[in-house]
Order: structure tokens, then C-alpha cells, then sequence
């Protein structure tokens, strides 16, 4: 049986997958709040966790955060 999200329900895991996320930031990095929330935000894994079709809400803090990670390491400064 499966059972279907309202766009309320969804937004609350997205926004709940979000401060765990940033909190990994924090530790990891040694961001302060604001900044760990400016990196995820402005992130191609936040534009996914957003994307009701990629189904990422759905899954957990880490594997989402094991993404973000990614992204971070392979980032280029131009």
C-alpha cells in the first residue's frame, strides 16, 4: 500500500533533511549556521533535494549529505 505525500508533508521532510544537513556542515567544516545554510542553498544537491522527482526527501540525512559532500570536493574555483 502506498500512500501519497501532500506538497505540505513533502516540504516539511525537505525542510527537516535541510537542518540536518546544514548541521553536518557546521561540524564538518567548522561553518558557522549562516554559512552552512548559504552552501546548501546554493548547491546543485539542494536544487535535487527540491525536485519533487529526484524522490530524495525520501531518503536519509547522510546519503543525501554524502552528495553534497561530493559536490563540494569536485567544486572548481574559477
Amino acid at each position: 500500500m502506498t500512500s501519497k505525500l501532500t506538497p505540505e508533508q513533502r516540504q516539511l521532510l525537505k525542510d527537516e533533511l535541510s537542518v540536518e544537513i546544514a548541521g553536518y556542515l557546521v561540524d564538518d567544516f567548522k561553518l558557522s549556521p549562516q554559512e552552512a545554510i548559504d552552501v546548501l542553498y546554493t548547491s546543485e544537491t539542494f536544487e535535487r533535494l527540491q525536485d519533487d522527482a529526484t524522490g530524495l526527501y525520501y531518503q536519509s540525512p547522510g546519503y543525501v549529505y554524502s552528495f553534497l559532500q561530493n559536490e563540494l570536493k569536485n567544486a572548481r574555483v574559477e
